[in-house]
């Protein structure tokens, strides 16, 4: 089991506190390179910078991902830790001018069920902590440095009966993380390579990410419960004019033309294999939840 403890502000973090959210999304401003330190369920920690410098905080990693600005405040709104998309590309462009960077993208770490610790419960910066470490660093259970570190923090989110030897030192994730909102999104964008499942779009200001089942019926927020659709598309599905059999075929109903007397382009779909489907097996479509917009949504 690892944790990496990321550097950040205190206004960042203290934002984020007074808020209390679901999800956050820590983000880096180079967008350069894509965060890889960590699994699914491992702890990200927050590190305060300056004359606080003690650990604050953290969350349970989900995933990566690098994105325009708009798009990151589109899926997670003041859980990028401001008010105001203003107020956030403020803040990025801070960053950016300082390091002569230009363009418009923010490297992304989203994490589930974050945790922000009172002032009395912060924990020391770890021993072998380098003052000239800019972004973070790793820490494992197969040293000692490492394994306090994660005991420590296990202490104030848990039971400390619930800690085990064996869960720090062995690998186990901590928790079964799970999506907000904003990181189903990012989640369904990415696992369709940010292009539209059916018509194969990639203008990303016009993609959505579509639950099949919605949350009000007792969807969840997960990218087998997930498409990436172009808007117009995403309207005609939610409202059942459009949908995707359980072995991915597209079909249009009749009612489109029969109500509005047009609908050629979608027609031309009607009957195809969806075109663009995520590699992974377990992030396709369920079957289950295309079955049930079939039998409860499409007219």
């Amino acid at each position: 089991m690892k944790a990496y403890v990321g550097v950040t502000d205190y206004f960042w973090y203290s934002f984020l506190k007074e808020q209390n959210p679901d999800e956050v999304n820590f983000w880096q401003p180079s967008g350069n390179d894509q965060f890889k330190a960590l699994r699914p369920g491992e702890l990200f920690l927050f590190k305060l910078k300056g004359e606080r410098n003690a650990i604050a905080g953290g969350g349970f990693f989900v995933r990566s991902s690098i994105l325009p600005d708009f798009l990151a405040w589109e899926a997670f709104g003041p859980k990028n830790g401001a008010a105001t998309f203003d107020a956030f590309n403020l803040r990025i462009a801070d960053y950016k001018k300082k390091n002569k960077i230009s363009h418009n993208r923010i490297g992304c770490v989203i994490l589930g069920d974050p945790f922000f610790f009172d002032e009395d419960d912060w924990i020391s910066t770890p021993s072998d902590w380098a003052p000239n470490i800019v972004r973070g660093k790793t820490y494992a259970a197969d040293n000692a440095i490492g394994r306090n570190l994660l005991h420590e923090v296990l202490d104030r989110i848990r039971q400390p009966e619930a800690i085990g030897e064996e869960t720090v030192r062995y690998g186990v994730t901590v928790t079964s993380y799970r999506l907000g909102q904003g990181g189903f999104r990012i989640a369904v964008t990415d696992a369709y390579n940010r292009r539209c499942a059916i018509s194969g779009e990639k203008t990303l200001p016009i993609l959505d990410a579509a639950h099949i089942k919605p949350v009000s019926n007792s969807g969840i927020h997960s990218v087998s419960n997930g498409l990436l659709l172009r808007t117009d598309i995403h309207s005609l599905y939610d409202l059942g004019y459009m949908t995707i059999t359980p072995d991915y075929h597209i079909e249009v109903s009749s009612k489109l033309d029969e109500e509005y007397g047009n609908g050629k382009l979608y027609y031309s779909y009607h009957g195809l294999l969806v075109p663009n489907l995520p590699e992974l097996v377990e992030e396709q479509p369920s079957c289950e939840n295309l079955r049930w917009h079939n039998e409860h949504i499409f007219r």
